[in-house]
């Protein structure tokens, strides 16, 4: 009787396992979800402010009737503000290209020369003589530029470029005084000289890097280099000039944004082909 109870039991128990085991299905592999990642292309607007360390590159001048060149013993420029804007289309992820036009705030010029002294008394020697030269300069620059993209490592895009174009340089008027020496009392009238502006030939050198805030909106902040070639500075008044200066170098800090009109374009993730799972037995 006995053995009898226990095989009955046993073959319950094993009905009960094989029947649990067919109800047990897995739940089906759910599809991974999409993952949107941006990618700023097209059309773009910037602006940019900037602070501009300016370096004259030296400045020159006829000197009296005798038309001599004559550089000028000391000649530096005030640093100031600059601002720009500009518009631009990135080509792909790695390259793209603007126009800017930027403009640079008044900056005072600080001179001095040796020339002849009228008032400075007899048994002067004229070579003692110092000239305390004051003018200011604007510019506007228009470049065509170009950027390389070196990647993009989480919000930031470091960068390189390069811009070539044209400066309309515009001096204002030079106010010459000439004295018996930097702290003479003894000392002529001043003469003016009406300023000069021209365009002149221009390359810049840019890094920075861009720093994503939204899917269409970058912040960008940089370093740019600007060369602009010498030109026409003031006319001749009163036996003297005109002058020219050498060239100016401008080194920037620039801070400003891109806005794209390209839209947020999206790559959708691709999961890899569903794998069917291995039954499971309980």
């Amino acid at each position: 009787m006995m053995k009898r109870l226990i095989g009955a039991v046993a073959v319950a128990l094993i009905s009960t396992s094989a029947f649990s085991a067919d109800l047990y299905q897995p739940e089906p592999a759910q599809p991974a979800p999409e993952v949107a990642v941006s990618q700023a292309s097209g059309w773009y607007l910037r602006g940019d402010v900037g602070y501009a360390f300016t370096d004259l590159r030296g400045a020159n001048y006829f000197q009296g009737s005798n038309s001599n060149n004559v550089d000028f013993s000391s000649a530096e420029l005030d640093d100031n503000v600059t601002l720009g804007g500009g518009v631009g289309y990135q080509i792909n992820n790695y390259l793209r290209t603007d126009v800017t036009l930027d403009y640079l705030f008044k900056s005072d010029f600080k001179g001095s020369t040796h020339g002849q002294c009228g008032a400075c008394g007899p048994g002067f020697t004229p070579a003692d003589a110092t000239s305390t030269d004051s003018s200011s300069i604007t510019a506007w620059s228009l470049l065509a530029n170009t950027y390389v993209d070196l990647g993009t490592y989480g919000a930031f895009t470091p960068y390189v470029g390069a811009g070539i174009g044209g400066t309309y340089v515009k001096w204002g008027q030079l106010k010459d005084t000439n004295c018996a020496d930097a702290d003479s009392t003894s000392c002529d009238g001043s003469d003016y000289h009406n300023g000069r502006g021209s365009w002149r030939f221009t390359y810049a050198l840019m890094a920075g890097t861009s720093i994503d805030l939204t899917c269409n909106l970058k912040a960008d902040v940089g370093y740019r280099f600007r060369h602009i070639e010498g030109g026409d500075m003031f006319g001749y008044a009163q036996n003297g000039g005109p002058g020219s200066d050498e060239g100016i170098n401008i080194h920037e800090a620039r801070v400003g944004a891109r806005y794209n009109f390209g839209g947020c374009q999206t790559a959708t993730y691709m999961p890899p082909a569903d794998i069917p799972p291995a039954p499971v037995y309980k």
